[in-house]
């Protein structure tokens, strides 16, 4: 055996050896939670496949609802219990509400080196993205600026609704329908451009966008062990970098031509209202005072950012809403019921009308319960060493929160696989054990915009069309792949003309 075989074969016994007696040494007395046996190097990389939220879920169920794993040589918290969500986000507000996320090699591609507001860490970079995003986009007042915009869309896919199915029940395909008018709305909002017309397929740019935004939320929802093993990271295990990469050239060069659109466009906004400046209008304004801080990087990154939490997040909402409403005929008439007694026949409803809807928002609330956008919230990293529920947590640990599984906990919820959106007309009783769009400092600030999307479009759905599945059967529910948990497969079903609203739909 020559000197290099021995050599190898040494650093390969050696690596786990040292590896253990690291990890006992960090341990020793510490009150550690518990988890299942981890595997050296790797700890429980391999046991992340699938829906990562249920494979949570079923670990948490044998080892505690606070679980210790480990992705590699990065320590993971797995929190699935409204109480210890609550303690991370009260006790533990300065050193996990405040906190950064976790730093990952991937980060600097699509994140732009962590200068978007979802993934810079607390800091003063982080304090003024979010308070662009809080004032100067979902502000009560921004938001009311806007109204226009997001009637105009749900009009526009009734409209072309309308034209597929004014004689009769026609099969109609939903999900591109319903991402048209999520994709306009924030489009909109962001860069003053409408991106369909009549639909999907008629665009060759709007399905260079959606097959874009689906790429980003697929391969941000795929584990890459990589981040968490470096030697796999210098060999580009399973070519991930390769389509980060791939992905980068081409969100970089689509967000590149946003910018440059608005540019052109500028000038003479000294006579515009402010409420009709886009997002691109808003830090382009401040690049000009401090050009090195707010780079087209940053602008960049944070367009994508806007794009991927505003868009298919509300579409998918939408979609599963629309899909369990077929499998429960009995929820649906109700919610045609309440649009009756309140807005009637004789007028389309309106976003103003959400108020006086409560079993709609009921509804929503109820998808956003088994459906969660983002079955597990974002990660969050201690700023310092910490306890959750007795247990010691160190710095730098990645906390995940499984709403997913918190949202089906039976000790939290009654009969929590059903869907009886009447469990939420008791309102303001949900607190930690319904958390759709997070919690803390951290929480996503775009929650009152998504949720007068969905209610606007599911209250205008029912209240303009007749619904019926394509068959006996009922619509499919299995969850597909990506971050904000789509269906696995696109929704079909009959729909027809209310023949009472037809004097209006006529006229759109």
């Amino acid at each position: 055996m020559d000197e290099t075989h021995l050599f190898l074969i040494s650093f390969l016994f050696l690596v786990p050896l040292l590896y253990l007696f690291k990890l006992l040494t960090q341990q020793k007395g510490r009150n550690l939670p518990p988890g299942p046996p981890s595997i050296p190097i790797i700890g429980h990389l391999h046991l992340i496949h699938g829906h990562v939220h249920k494979v949570l879920q079923n670990l948490s169920s044998k080892y505690g609802p606070i679980m210790a794993l480990r992705f590699g040589s990065r320590p993971v918290l797995v929190i699935t219990s409204p109480s210890a969500v609550e303690e991370c986000f009260t006790k533990n507000d300065i050193v996990l509400a405040r906190a950064n996320r976790p730093r990952l090699p991937s980060d600097k591609y699509l994140d732009y080196d962590r200068s978007t507001v979802g993934a810079a860490p607390y800091g003063q970079l982080w304090r003024d993205l979010r308070r662009i995003m809080t004032v100067e986009l979902f502000s009560t007042a921004r938001l009311k600026s806007y109204l226009g915009v997001r009637e105009d869309e749900v009009r526009s896919l009734i409209k072309n609704l309308y034209k597929d199915c004014f004689d009769g029940f026609t099969k109609v395909e939903m999900r591109s329908r319903i991402q048209a008018l999520s994709f306009n709305v924030v489009m909109k909002i962001v860069a003053d451009k409408r991106f369909y017309e009549t639909g999907l397929e008629d665009n060759e740019q709007a399905l260079e966008f959606r097959d874009l935004i689906r790429d980003v939320f697929e391969i941000g929802g795929a584990s890459n062990p990589g981040d968490f093993i470096p030697f796999l990271r210098w060999i580009d295990f399973q070519g991930f970098k390769k389509k980060l990469l791939k992905l980068q050239k081409k969100t970089d060069s689509f967000s590149q031509h946003l910018i440059e659109e608005i540019r052109t466009k500028r000038g003479g906004y000294s006579s515009e209202k402010e409420s009709d400046k886009t997002f691109i209008d808003v830090m382009l304004s401040l690049q000009e005072t401090e050009p090195e801080y707010y780079t087209d990087n940053v602008i960049k990154g944070n367009i994508l950012t806007l794009l991927q939490a505003g868009t298919d997040t509300s579409s998918v909402t939408i979609e599963w809403a629309m899909s369990l409403l077929l499998n429960h005929p009995d929820v649906l008439e109700r919610a045609r019921t309440e649009l009756d007694n309140y807005v009637g026949q004789e007028r389309f409803v309106q976003e103003t009308d959400l108020t006086n809807l409560p079993y709609i928002q009921c509804i929503v609330n109820e998808t956003l319960r088994l459906f969660p956008a983002g079955p597990l919230l974002v990660p969050h990293e201690p700023s310092q060493d910490c306890t959750i529920g007795r247990f010691d947590v160190a710095r730098g640990t990645m906390v995940l929160v499984n709403a997913w599984a918190i949202h089906r906990d039976p000790m939290v919820w009654d009969d929590p696989l059903s869907f009886k959106p009447e469990r939420f007309e008791r309102a303001g009783n949900e607190g930690y054990a319904f958390i759709p769009f997070g919690m803390g400092r951290r929480k996503c600030p775009g929650s009152g915009l998504a949720n007068r999307i969905m209610g606007l479009a599911l209250a205008s759905l029912i209240q303009c069309f007749e619904w019926e599945r394509i068959s006996d059967d009922l619509v499919d529910l299995s969850e597909g792949k990506g971050l904000t948990m789509p269906k696995d497969e696109p929704l079909l079903a009959k729909c027809r003309a209310q023949q009472r609203m037809s004097h209006l739909l006529k006229t759109l």
